[in-house]
């Protein structure tokens, strides 16, 4: 501690200063009235020996000054002890501290006054009396150094000051030493006391920590202490630790400890881990913390949380454990909770995504160790979404919960299901034969698409299966995952409703789709789309009356790649909607060239009549081309009914509302309604070239179909376009058959716009 620091002189050394020297002055001023005592004898001694020698005037002045110092000290200690300051500035310290010095100077002044007028007897008689008075004003005011510093530099300087004027060298410096060895004493002890009292402090406010937190622990009712001897039975035990064991002290005193918590099992080398774990550390002797034991009390399963440590008596005999425990059954079922949510699937109850892929995981590891195969069956439901967005998403989560039930009742030792998300599940197949894979994906198949009752409808729905074996199709989860989700869309591709194991090139279809869907994403801005246009002709004259917009696309790099490839694909990635934004711009640009009597036919996928755009995208397309409304007809098919129909028909309202007409095509091929013709007034009927040709080779339902379409078509005030007339044979069927309109290599091939504007120049030059 330094110097300066200690005198009270700096705030050095990173303690509580203002706090400490608040308890100096306080610890000095209660010995105040021993002060006041010790002055007045000494001074009556004082006076006894200078009184003859002295003028009368020079020991009224010291006494006067005595008084004077003694008056201060009396009040600054008064104050201290009744005011019970607990904190002293610096500054304040330090005005307290020189109050010693009138005090010292009064017995330095009679010092120095028996030099000059009393004897030298008279003054070798007052230095024993001078020595006590600093003795003991230094063991009074040590608390406080500088005070006692003060005063014994005084006392001290005037004291051998006065032996050497009165030619006594020894007497001198033996008061020299004295005064000396006083002031380290006095540094020494004003030291130790700032140490200790510091020290104090510092457990002081531990205990209030301590305290505090022990409070804390008898508020809270869920936790409590137990103690048990080296025999591992209960001794002293607490009422609040008798009442979680539903119990009274008296009944457990001496009871074995791990008894009352495992009941009659507390012996069973059988027993839970955790309650192994909690015997050893006994045994060991070793300290434990928040360990989660599991305790059955009447019946009730409960789980508690202990931490103990050895207790050793005063000779350091090991005396048995002591430790705390608390309650935490909730806080353990709502973990419990949690790791189920995170791992099983809630509608369902069948496991996730999570531990599906564990399973799987943990049948590669089982066929790689036993040279055997595994397999990862994936299912997705066929017509699932046309239950869930026609009756509602509460019967659609009952349906997929027996969904789950029954393929759950279907699994055995061998196999494993689960729900990835949606109306797909998978099956993980730990010991996997080709041969009877592929009879399990059938049989389930048939099992999955069994009628369903769901709120007394009768639901029929399918199921697609794709499978892939492990580690023939792949060595990882990933890959198996991959592999057997690519098998998948093939079933799906296939319509549904049937198995498909993984094959190799499956992958190499996927990657070129891939490859395919990235460059689709780069046409549109690297503009490698463009139009032609097909006539479509009037059947008796075979006037020219509109053309069909088509889509072509010839990459910068390699041939042109046919819309059988890429529309679909489109389709599937909504990538369909920027570019038959831009088709249907491009095609109302290029119909304002032609004569105001041609019109135009665009093509529209189901999804984009249900982007909430395409409204404002047909005005947007007719305004910035000035193409008349009535010139524009939309083309759609059956399929644009079949994901939500009600929507595709109010989209179709807007369009017809504008002015435009709209076109069923390929009607009779999909999943034809006569209610789409009923809900809406469609201006066309396009009948698919596979009736047409089917016709010509005289195929009697095909003539069936174009006569029931043309007359329906009649009745409700609809033309109708024949597709794909390539022959004039053809041409005189259709003709025959009643078609308003034909449509087909007959009349003209899909053409660049440029040739069209040619076309029109030809057939302006024939004669009439």
């Amino acid at each position: 501690m330094r110097l300066s620091a200690l005198l009270g002189l700096s705030d050095r050394g990173g303690l509580d200063w203002s706090r400490l020297r608040a308890l100096q002055h306080a610890h000095a001023a209660r010995y105040w009235r021993m002060g006041m005592l010790g002055q007045v004898i000494a001074a009556g001694a004082a006076f006894v020996i200078s009184h003859t020698a002295l003028p009368v005037w020079a020991t009224v002045g010291w006494l006067s000054l005595l008084a004077v110092g003694l008056a201060r000290y009396i009040v600054t200690s008064r104050t201290m002890r009744v005011q019970r300051i607990e904190r002293v500035s610096r500054h304040r310290a330090f005005i307290r501290a020189i109050g010693s010095a009138p005090i010292g100077l009064a017995w330095g002044v009679f010092a120095l006054a028996l030099a000059v007028w009393g004897t030298q007897t008279e003054l070798l008689m007052a230095g024993p009396l001078l020595v006590a008075v600093m003795a003991t004003s230094a063991a009074l005011m040590a608390v406080v150094p500088l005070a006692a510093v003060l005063f014994l530099a005084i006392v001290g300087g005037a004291s051998v000051t006065a032996m050497l004027l009165d030619g006594a060298p020894v007497p001198a410096g033996a008061i020299a030493v004295l005064t000396v060895t006083l002031g380290i004493n006095v540094v020494l002890r004003g030291e130790n006391f700032l140490r200790v009292r510091d020290a104090e402090a510092d457990r002081a406010e531990k205990d209030e920590v301590v305290s505090m937190l022990l409070g804390e622990f008898e508020e809270s009712e869920a936790d409590w202490l137990w103690q048990i001897d080296t025999a591992r039975r209960v001794c002293d035990p607490s009422m609040r630790f008798a009442g979680a064991l539903r119990a009274s002290p008296v009944d457990i005193e001496g009871e074995p400890f791990l008894r009352l918590i495992l009941g009659d099992d507390w012996q069973n080398q059988e027993a839970l881990p955790v309650h192994r774990q909690l015997a050893e550390k006994f045994t060991r002797r070793e300290s434990f913390s928040s360990l989660a034991v599991r305790v059955v009390l009447d019946g009730n399963v409960k789980w508690w949380e202990l931490s103990g440590m050895p207790a050793y008596d005063e000779q350091g005999n090991f005396a048995g454990f002591r430790g705390v425990g608390s309650d935490v059954t909730e806080q353990h079922e709502s973990n419990e909770k949690i790791a189920y949510l995170a791992r099983y699937d809630t509608l369902s109850g069948l496991p996730n995504r999570m531990m599906l892929t564990e399973a799987l995981a943990e049948a590669l590891r089982f066929a790689e160790k036993w040279r055997t195969q595994c397999a990862l069956m994936m299912i997705d439901l066929d017509r699932f979404k046309a239950v869930n967005d026609s009756l509602g998403h509460l019967v659609g989560d009952t349906l997929l919960a027996q969904v789950a039930k029954r393929l759950n009742d279907a699994m055995d030792d061998n196999t494993f299901c689960g729900r990835l998300g949606g109306d797909e599940f998978a099956v993980v197949v730990r010991d996997a034969n080709p041969r009877l894979l592929a009879e399990r994906g059938e049989w389930l198949i048939e099992l999955l698409s069994e009628p369903y009752s769901v709120d007394e409808h009768t639901l029929h729905i399918g199921a697609s299966i794709g499978s892939a074996t492990g580690p023939a199709d792949g060595t990882t989860v990933e890959m198996l995952l991959r592999n057997a989700d690519l098998a998948l869309y093939r079933a799906k591709d296939e319509r549904g409703g049937v198995y498909r194991c993984y094959e190799p090139t499956l992958f190499a279809v996927a990657e070129e789709r891939r490859q395919l869907e990235t460059a689709l994403r780069a046409a549109l801005q690297r503009g490698e789309f463009h139009l032609q246009y097909q006539p479509i002709v009037d059947a008796r004259s075979e006037t020219l009356i509109s053309f069909e917009a088509l889509i072509r696309w010839h990459p910068e790099r390699g041939s042109p790649i046919p819309p059988d490839r890429f529309i679909r694909l489109a389709e599937e990635t909504r990538l369909i909607v920027p570019i038959g934004r831009w088709v249907m711009e491009r095609a109302c640009r290029d119909a304002t060239r032609w004569p105001t009597h041609v019109r135009l036919s665009v093509n529209v996928s189901a999804e984009q009549l249900l982007d909430p755009d395409f409204s404002a995208d047909v005005v947007r397309a007719l305004s910035a081309s000035g193409l008349d409304p009535s010139r524009l007809e939309i083309e759609v098919t059956e399929s644009v009914f079949l994901n939500d129909a009600d929507r595709a028909r109010r989209a179709m309202e807007e369009v017809i509302a504008l002015g435009c007409k709209v076109a069923l095509d390929d009607f009779g091929t999909g999943y034809s309604s006569l209610g789409y013709l009923r809900k809406l007034h469609f201006s066309n009927i396009k009948i698919d070239r596979s009736f047409v040709n089917g016709a010509a080779q005289g195929n009697i339902e095909s003539l069936a179909i174009i006569r029931a379409v043309v007359a329906m078509a009649e009745f409700l005030d609809m033309a109708t376009t024949a597709e794909g007339v390539e022959q004039a044979e053809e041409a005189d069927l259709i003709r025959d058959l009643g078609c308003t309109k034909m449509q087909g290599y007959l009349f003209g091939r899909p053409m660049n716009v440029s040739d069209t504007d040619s076309l029109f120049r030809t057939r302006d030059r024939e004669p009439a």
